[in-house]
C-alpha cells in the first residue's frame, strides 16, 4: 500500500492570518464604537440637565414678567434702552458723532 502525502497549501494559511486579522480590527472598531456611544451618552445627559436648568430660568423670568411689578417693567425697560438700544415708538434717538 502506497502512502501518498499532501502538500500544505500555503493559501490556507494565508487566509487564516487574514481571517484573524480581520476578526481583531471587527473587534477593535466594535469597543471603539462602544466607547464613543458612551461618551456621546454622557454628552446628552449634561445637555438634558443644562436644558432643564435653562426652562427653569425661563419659567422664573415669565412668571415674573406676568407679575407685571413696576420694578421689573423699569429695569427691562433700562436694558432694552441702554444695551439693546432699542427706543419706544415714535421716540427720536441722538447719537453723538464727536465719540464723547
Amino acid at each position: 500500500m502506497k502512502v501518498i502525502k499532501t502538500k500544505k497549501q500555503r493559501g490556507s494559511f494565508l487566509l487564516r492570518i487574514a481571517i484573524l486579522s480581520f476578526a481583531v480590527y471587527i473587534v477593535f472598531a466594535l469597543v471603539n464604537q462602544q466607547v464613543q456611544i458612551s461618551e456621546r451618552s454622557q454628552e446628552l445627559a449634561e445637555l438634558q440637565e443644562q436644558i432643564r436648568i435653562q426652562e427653569i430660568k425661563n419659567d422664573d423670568i415669565k412668571h415674573s414678567l406676568e407679575a407685571g411689578d413696576e420694578e421689573n417693567s423699569e429695569y427691562i425697560e433700562r436694558v432694552a434702552r441702554e444695551d439693546l438700544n432699542y427706543a419706544r415708538p415714535g421716540e427720536r434717538v441722538f447719537v453723538n458723532i464727536a465719540g464723547d
